[in-house]
This record gives C-alpha cells, sequence and structure tokens, in this order.
C-alpha cells in the first residue's frame, strides 16, 4: 500500500482532524514505518502454526453456574439510611 497525500487527507477527514503540512509528513512517515513491521511479520514462517485467537490455551476460566439460597433481604437492608420494605431509597440523580 502507498502512503501518499490522498491517503493521508482521506484518513485526517475520516478522523475529523485538522492537520498541518508538517504533521501530514511526519504522520505518512509514521504509517510507511507500521507497514514495514507488517510486511516483517509477513515473512515470519509459520507452517504448521495453528491459528489462535488468544495467547493462551485456557478456553473458560469461569466457574459453573449454581444456583443457591437467594439472600435474606431484611439483612441486607438493616443497616441502610433510608429503605422501604423491598429496597433502598436513595436520592433521586436525575432529572
Amino acid at each position: 500500500m502507498r502512503i501518499d497525500e490522498n491517503l493521508i487527507n482521506y484518513l485526517e477527514e475520516l478522523s475529523s482532524l485538522t492537520l498541518s503540512a508538517e504533521e501530514k509528513q511526519r504522520i505518512a512517515g509514521d504509517l510507511e514505518e507500521v507497514l514495514g513491521y507488517i510486511k516483517r511479520l509477513e515473512e515470519a514462517d509459520t507452517a504448521g502454526v495453528l491459528p489462535r485467537s488468544h495467547p493462551f490455551d485456557n478456553v473458560n476460566a469461569f466457574r459453573e453456574d449454581e444456583t443457591g439460597a437467594p439472600f435474606n433481604r431484611g439483612l441486607i437492608l438493616k443497616n441502610a439510611p433510608e429503605k422501604n420494605d423491598m429496597a433502598f431509597i436513595a436520592p433521586k440523580t436525575v432529572e
């Protein structure tokens, strides 16, 4: 891919930025450098390497869902400064 003035102008428009001529030159150089790194990655020998979406073999590190006894609502509401029979009462935050 060729990094030219048209591409930089297009990226400037997409990002809703206004860049000076100096910034455009610097960004073009940075993009060329990034593409150079990608080119180096393309040269890596990946024969026999399986595609991965994650660097670790863990498939699922979460615990199994378990049902249990419900919380004691009275105990939860015991120390609330304001409450009704079912819930905490909090000051209004949105009008």
